[in-house]
């Protein structure tokens, strides 16, 4: 697994905070999908932790549900921390730019914490996980979104066999958790009745130089912390380009598949 550069992370999410939500269409979805599975019923939290806030839509949308939480939001970039503090109401919201590794809370302050599309981006995810346990109250819930092992799959073998034909080299793809690497995650940090669900959404671009231009647009490029290959890492994207369209191509267009892993857990 190529190790992640975070502060390459935190740069590329940065400088796209002020077109993420113009660009992002299956994080917004998963947001969307995050909401309908968490929150048709159930009892108010009173404070609420979202890690990975992005823009603050996910935050936005709780603080509608439920009037009277008081909801922080922390990610660790700053462009991104930016926007969110521009679209939550002031009064009974707090914007930070933090580490989800790392949280700058006491123990036992929130209700609830939440997440979407962050921890794929977080490792190991136990660590990130413990921590989350650790800020939340006995009894509350920690529920999250992210991408799982099946995500851009058409890409990354794509471009392995692309590294292959090009007499090899080092995989630098993203490795994405399994299903059940996230539930043991989550019970090795200490949570109880745990769950991990698994959906996939698909999007259809027109080719792949303009999937990954749409990547690129949200900062979710490339985070291995392995120096850039030069010409041989042109050759390579070049067959993989071919690669992916002959492969997976359809008539309209090449799919990007992401598999959205859905999970849950309490803290007793």
């Amino acid at each position: 697994m190529a190790q992640i550069d975070r502060n390459r992370v935190r740069r590329a999410f940065s400088e796209k905070a002020d077109n993420y939500d113009a660009q992002a269409l299956v994080q917004q979805r998963v947001v969307d999908r995050f909401l309908e599975r968490n929150f048709a019923a159930g009892d108010a939290p009173a404070t609420v932790l979202d890690v990975g806030a992005g823009t603050g839509r996910l935050l936005a949308s709780l603080m509608v549900r439920f009037p009277s939480v008081f909801a922080v939001g922390l990610d660790m970039a700053h462009g991104m921390a930016r926007s969110a503090a521009r679209r939550l109401p002031s009064g009974n919201s707090a914007v930070l730019c933090g580490d989800g590794e790392h949280l700058p809370f006491s123990d036992g302050c929130f209700d609830m914490v939440v997440s979407t599309s962050t921890y794929q981006w977080l490792n190991p995810l136990e660590n990130a996980f413990s921590e989350a346990w650790r800020v939340l109250r006995p009894g509350g819930r920690f529920l999250f979104a992210l991408f799982g092992e099946a995500t851009l799959f058409e890409l990354k073998e794509s471009y392995r066999q692309a590294l292959r034909l090009q007499g090899g080299g080092v995989d630098r793809t993203h490795q994405f958790v399994s299903r059940i690497e996230a539930l043991k995650a989550l019970e090795n940090a200490g949570f109880k009745w745990s769950r991990v669900d698994s959906e996939r959404e698909v999007e259809l671009h027109a080719d792949v130089p303009s999937l990954l231009k749409s990547l690129k647009g949200i900062g979710a490029a490339n985070a291995s912390a392995l120096p850039a290959r030069g010409l041989a890492g042109r050759r390579v994207t070049t067959a993989m380009i071919d690669l992916y369209g002959t492969v997976y191509g359809v008539e309209a267009g090449i799919p990007a598949t992401y598999e959205v892993l859905y999970g849950e857990g309490v803290r007793v």
